[in-house]
């Protein structure tokens, strides 16, 4: 292990105070390492090493990238991301939720091109692939997730003890040729979002959580803040982490919960100041999400 990939090591320490992590070599120049911790920002600072390259994988929880140019890049669990150690120099991760968890692939493509696995011995990955389309561009990928990685990345959790080093090892190659024949086109990345563009969703999402009990369409918030639907969807699942609908579906079934425990209004009052005009469709949306009867609720928690 050379100095640049301890010093690796010893960003990652910094989280200690504020989780856990692991980390585990797997071959030669190749680490991986898991990340739980609880914190609302990390700021790490370390030499531009054009040579070593990050993968980061969210699992649970959300990161906000900000970017040098004053725009952010939100990662929500699926997605990840691939950086050289120059990119990344003095940058600032947040996590909107406080709560983290994911992991970390760092590649010494010095050490791995001289010396790598054998069964990517003649692949050029390490040599030319990973190179071209990581470190000659100065800037990191962002790239959303889809079901081949997603199979990929889950079978590094949840194996069994004896197993786990080898799905470790041979998930990190399956991941590494994955993106060796991957053209990582505009349409796989994640899109930056702009302060103004973000201040216009938080803006919408205040107003929709503020008047949980009025039904409003994306069309018209689209026209009441110039935004386009289509990017006010897109902005909206990426900084929230969910889609418009299944955001304010759960602040409106948390809110009815609320007045089931702390007041002594009636289903029907409830099922209208949270958004429904239809009991019925109260009930069932209800039932769906806490699993049991807003009367059962109401009962458990007298």
């Amino acid at each position: 292990m050379n100095d640049e990939l301890i010093k690796i090591r010893k960003d990652v320490e910094k989280l200690r105070q504020k989780g856990s992590n692991e980390v585990i070599p797997l071959y030669p120049g190749i680490e991986l390492c898991y990340l739980t911790f609880s914190s609302d920002s990390l700021s790490v600072k370390h030499k531009a090493i054009s040579h070593i390259i990050q993968i980061n994988y969210c699992k649970a929880g959300q990161i906000v990238w900000e970017m040098k140019n004053g725009n952010r890049i939100y990662l929500n669990p699926g997605d990840f991301s691939l950086h050289t150690m120059k990119d990344c120099t003095d940058s600032v991760l947040r996590f909107p939720g406080g709560i983290y968890q994911g992991l970390t692939i760092c590649i010494d493509l010095q050490e791995t091109a001289g010396n790598p696995p054998e069964l990517l011995r003649d692949s050029g990955i390490f040599e030319s692939i990973l190179p071209e389309k990581i470190c000659q561009n100065n800037s990191p990928v962002f790239l959303a997730g889809n079901e081949q990685t997603e199979s990929v990345f889950s079978a590094f959790y949840n194996q069994p003890e004896e197993l786990k080093l080898s799905y470790q090892k041979i998930k990190t190659l399956e991941l590494l040729l994955y993106l060796g024949k991957a053209k990582l086109t505009p349409k796989q990345r994640l899109s930056e979002y702009q302060s103004e563009q973000i201040d216009i969703v938080r803006k919408i999402h205040e107003q929709l959580t503020q008047h949980i009990g009025q039904r409003i369409t994306i069309e018209e918030l689209s026209r009441q803040y110039l935004i386009n639907p289509t990017t006010l969807k897109a902005s909206f699942k990426a900084i929230y982490g969910t889609s418009i609908a299944a955001h304010i579906k759960e602040h409106r079934m948390e809110e009815a919960a609320r007045m089931l425990h702390k007041s002594r209004m009636s289903i029907a009052e409830i099922a209208k100041a949270v958004g429904y005009d239809s009991q019925s469709k109260f009930t069932s949306s209800f039932k769906a999400f806490f699993q049991c009867l807003p009367t059962e609720y109401r009962k458990r928690h007298l």
